[in-house]
C-alpha cells in the first residue's frame, strides 16, 4: 500500500497499519526511512517559522536558521527517537510485552511519520500566524494524535498475539 494511503489509514485505525507493517517483514531500512522522511518534513514544516524568525529578528540569517534547523531534525531527533523507542520497549518488557525492539522502533517511527500532515498544518500556523492560541491549539492537536499512533501502534507491537 503506498505511503500516503497507509498514513490516512492510520487516521482510522493505526493497529491495523502497525501489524500490517510488521506482518511485511523486519526491515531495518524501512524502519529507517519512515523515519528520516518524517523528520525531513518536520524540517520543512519548521521553515515558515525559521523565515519568519530572520525576517522579524535579523541577527541571525535565514540560512543559518535553516542550517541549525536541518542538524536537529536529520541528525538529532533519530537519535532521540532511536533512544525512545528503545525505552519504551524495555518498558514494554518489564510489563510482559511479548514484542521486539523492532516493533517498539517502527510503531515510534510511525506514528511520527503518520502525524506529519498535522506537523506541517502546524509550522504553517506558526510561519504565517505566530506565537499564541492558534499556535497551540494545533500543537495540542498534532500531540494527541502522535500520542494515540504511538501507543496504539506500541500495544500492537507489544502485546499483539500475531
Amino acid at each position: 500500500m503506498p505511503v500516503t494511503r497507509d498514513i490516512v489509514a492510520t487516521y482510522k485505525g493505526p493497529r491495523r497499519v502497525v501489524r500490517r507493517l510488521l506482518d511485511a517483514g523486519r526491515r531495518e531500512d524501512r524502519a529507517l526511512v519512515i523515519l528520516l522522511v518524517g523528520c525531513v518534513l518536520a524540517f520543512v514544516a519548521q521553515s515558515p517559522w525559521q523565515a519568519r524568525l530572520a525576517f522579524l529578528k535579523d541577527s541571525v540569517p535565514l540560512e543559518a536558521r535553516l542550517y541549525w534547523s536541518a542538524l536537529f531534525w536529520v541528525f538529532m531527533v533519530p537519535l532521540a527517537l532511536y533512544a525512545l523507542a528503545y525505552v519504551s520497549h524495555l518498558v514494554a518488557r518489564a510489563t510482559g510485552g511479548k514484542g521486539t525492539a523492532y516493533g517498539a522502533r517502527l510503531a515510534l517511527f510511525w506514528a511520527f511519520l503518520a502525524s506529519s500532515p498535522l506537523i506541517l498544518l502546524l509550522g504553517v500556523v506558526a510561519g504565517f500566524i505566530g506565537q499564541g492560541p492558534g499556535l497551540q491549539a494545533v500543537g495540542l492537536i498534532w500531540l494527541s494524535f502522535f500520542g494515540w499512533f504511538w501507543v496504539a501502534g506500541w500495544l500492537e507491537a507489544e502485546w499483539s498475539k500475531a
